[in-house]
């Protein structure tokens, strides 16, 4: 056993323990509390697996995505998270992610420092078919619990059916069943007046 290899990765995993205490906006689906970014990644993760059949690419690789859900928000440790609608937070939020990530991820060995910052950036590219279906669920998540929560984070700032399309239409080219089901989640909270239209 590589004695300095298995410090490094130890040193990490206690690093991203960190993640339990970076709280998001959305609450979860009983309404009692925000969730935090470790909650978010594993319900990603989760959904992931039992969603993948509705991936427009029938062909990815599931295991490629997992890792990209399960490290995507451990950035946010050092950068905050920042919610999607947010239009000053977001100005400078790709610099202070980057160099959270060369941070956070120069913990491990450099072979899997290289690996994790590469999948991290992939799945911030929207590029590949992998990082696509990941950014569908990623985004699938909060409206879901928004749908459940009667538009609590919707609600609190303000957000009109409007943006939630625009922010979230790339659910496409992931899934194109997903963003169908999302339109109908949608259109539901219109109706029961959990997102305004205007």
């Amino acid at each position: 056993m590589d004695k300095n290899r298995i410090a490094q990765q130890v040193r990490f995993i206690f690093e991203i323990d960190k993640l339990k205490n970076v709280i998001r906006q959305s609450r979860i689906s009983d309404n009692s509390r925000e969730e935090n970014d470790a909650e978010h990644s594993w319900h990603l993760a989760v959904m992931a697996l039992i969603l993948r059949e509705y991936a427009n690419d029938k062909d990815l690789d599931i295991f490629k995505v997992i890792k990209m859900l399960l490290i995507h928000d451990i950035v946010e440790i050092y950068a905050g998270d920042v919610h999607v609608y947010d239009i000053e937070g977001n100005k400078d939020k790709s610099i202070r992610e980057r160099k959270a990530a060369e941070k956070i991820f120069s913990l491990l060995p450099s072979d899997q420092a290289e690996e994790y910052q590469s999948l991290w950036l992939e799945f911030d590219s929207r590029i590949t078919n992998e990082s696509k279906y990941a950014n569908s669920i990623d985004r699938l998540q909060p409206i879901m619990l928004n749908c459940t929560t009667e538009g609590h984070t919707w609600k609190k700032f303000e957000i009109k059916s409007p943006q939630v399309y625009e922010k979230n239409g790339h659910i496409k080219d992931g899934s194109e069943e997903i963003w169908s089901l999302v339109q109908k989640l949608l259109a539901s909270c219109v109706q029961k007046g959990y997102l305004s239209e205007e």
